[in-house]
């Protein structure tokens, strides 16, 4: 399939810069087919003008044809066949079977999301009817619900090259909800970026949606970025990444004149509490299925476990010593690119020189591996010198986990509280250990989005009862998801209709419920 590298805007394809780039293999480092033109000044106005005219008529556009073009994205995408898989597997060194399940997970999202918006209760409607007659004053007709709110600009993901990134779950959550989309493809799978992006604009021709609804944009910069975020016709922010790409983007719309919503997603520590009894009955386990956990994936996920911490005892020695043993079978896998690489072994060292951290795995951390690959590796602390060491509570983004030592429970709680916002929070524990632990749990609650029972954080289910957010620094904003159908909740706003004619009313709103869905009339939930 011939890459053609231009920016999609609307239908067209533009190419009127002159500063190009490429992308690499980082298995390989050899670049790879494809020269990329960065977007303009213009072609952002262009994209942006043609969203805020797509607007106006996709607001209006019924849920079940939005519905229809959700899903004939998913069908676009699968059309795509195996050079997708091939493409998106040389970009990022992810297994084409890794591939294949995530563009499994995102055919899943865009299908959910449309059967999501076909049952219509997601509007929150609702109806209180007027009373002219009332004493001493009328009471007006009231009715409610969400309407979308205008053009979406989405940042992909470097470690999901298709469910967070193109025709991700931003993506489709915006566009469920009735927003026109405006992709800024991430340089290192800018090929990927430009297949998923080629297909949305299929499915947008075959069901009939307007000129402007998706456009995608390319830069290896930050210049396209940033004008997408001042341009004053977006109004919201969807990003998927690290701390300091998320902070920038929410400073850039917080100093507009009229600031905007954004929701980024910025990774975590995502603790694991190793609790004594269950320890205690299962050390040999619990260390295998954390091994596994933290070198998934070369550890390359928002919810890799990068801290656990336990009570010094026998178990929690024998833990770390089967620990031990099975990163020592972990063959290192090349990771996303070369800067993702190069950032892992350099936070890595930096924690390794701090005063009390030990090295568990005898090889060197940059011995047996190939360029760009990750050694996994795992260490251990003291919390008495973790506490006062703010680096080593910092992210490191890659096949690494630290262990914290801790005296006693009141240690463990004290951790605790040190911990910052998480997008989750896992428990190891009997039910001896809950029983006597409570208070921890309340500590707990107040620290993640997505608090875990005996189990790893790594794997995100994609369901209607999902959270996947957190308290800040894991995210922006804590009150919404970016996966599962209320992720749609990001991109719409309440906005109540008094007194008005029936003609004037969405079909959501109108008496008699032409849609038949769900909505409160009066105070009472029904579909009368």
């Amino acid at each position: 399939m011939m890459v053609h590298g231009k920016n999609r805007i609307g239908k067209n394809l533009s190419s009127t810069g002159s500063i190009t780039y490429i992308t690499t293999d980082p298995t390989k480092n050899e670049a790879l087919e494809g020269t990329f033109f960065c977007a303009t000044v213009d072609e952002v106005n262009l994209a942006m003008q043609k969203a805020k005219d797509a607007f106006i008529a996709y607001r209006k556009v019924p849920a079940f044809k939005r519905a229809a073009f959700l899903e004939a994205i998913a069908e676009e995408i699968m059309a795509l066949g195996d050079a997708l898989v091939r493409r998106a597997s040389v970009e990022t060194a992810l297994s084409p079977e890794r591939i294949e399940s995530e563009r499994t997970r995102t055919m899943l999202q865009l299908r959910l999301y449309a059967d999501h918006i076909k049952e219509g209760s997601w509007v929150n409607a609702s109806i209180d009817l007027g009373d002219p007659d009332r004493k001493p004053n009328p009471k007006p007709d009231l009715r409610r619900m969400y309407l979308p709110i205008g053009p979406v600009v989405v940042f992909t993901a470097s470690n999901f090259p298709l469910a967070y990134s193109t025709a991700g779950g931003d993506t489709a959550s915006a566009l469920a909800a009735g927003n026109p989309v405006i992709v800024k493809s991430h340089p290192s799978h800018a090929g990927t970026n430009e297949m998923v992006a080629d297909a949305i604009a299929k499915a947008a021709e075959r069901t009939g949606m307007p000129d402007g609804v998706f456009s995608s944009l390319n830069d290896n910069s930050f210049s396209v970025g940033e004008q997408l975020v001042k341009h004053p016709d977006t109004k919201a922010v969807g990003f998927t990444g690290s701390y300091n790409g998320g902070m920038a983007l929410w400073r850039l719309a917080n100093e507009r004149e009229v600031p905007i919503p954004v929701f980024s997603e910025m990774g975590s520590t995502n603790p694991v509490y190793l609790l004594e009894d269950a320890l205690h009955q299962n050390d040999a386990q619990l260390a295998k299925t954390m091994a596994a956990s933290i070198t998934l994936g070369a550890g390359q996920f928002c919810t890799n476990p990068g801290l656990m911490v336990g009570i010094e005892s026998n178990a929690l020695k024998s833990f770390a010593a089967v620990l031990e043993e099975e990163f020592q079978k972990v063959i290192p896998s090349v990771m996303l690119s070369a800067g993702i690489a190069g950032n892992y072994f350099s936070k890595l060292e930096m924690a390794l020189q701090q005063k009390g951290v030990t090295l568990l795995t005898q090889r060197s951390v940059r011995s047996d591996r190939t360029e760009n690959s990750g050694m996994p590796g795992v260490a251990t602390v003291p919390f008495k010198i973790f506490k006062t060491n703010p680096l080593l509570h910092e992210e490191i983004f890659g096949p690494f986990s630290l262990l914290v030592i801790c005296e006693n429970i009141d240690e463990m709680k004290e951790f605790a509280a040190l911990q910052k916002g998480q997008l989750t929070t896992s428990v190891f524990g009997s039910e001896k250990d809950f029983s006597r632990t409570g208070d921890l749990i309340n500590k707990l609650l107040d620290k993640a989005g997505r608090l875990i029972f005996n189990g790893v954080p790594t794997g995100v289910e994609v369901t209607t009862s999902i959270q996947h957010g957190g308290p800040y620094p894991a995210t922006t904003d804590s009150r919404f998801t970016s996966v599962g159908p209320d992720a749609i909740l990001r991109f719409v706003r309440p906005v109540a209709f008094q007194n008005a004619p029936e003609s004037i009313l969405p079909d959501e709103l109108k008496d008699g419920n032409p849609l038949g869905i769900w909505r409160k009339f009066n105070g009472k939930l029904g579909k009368d």
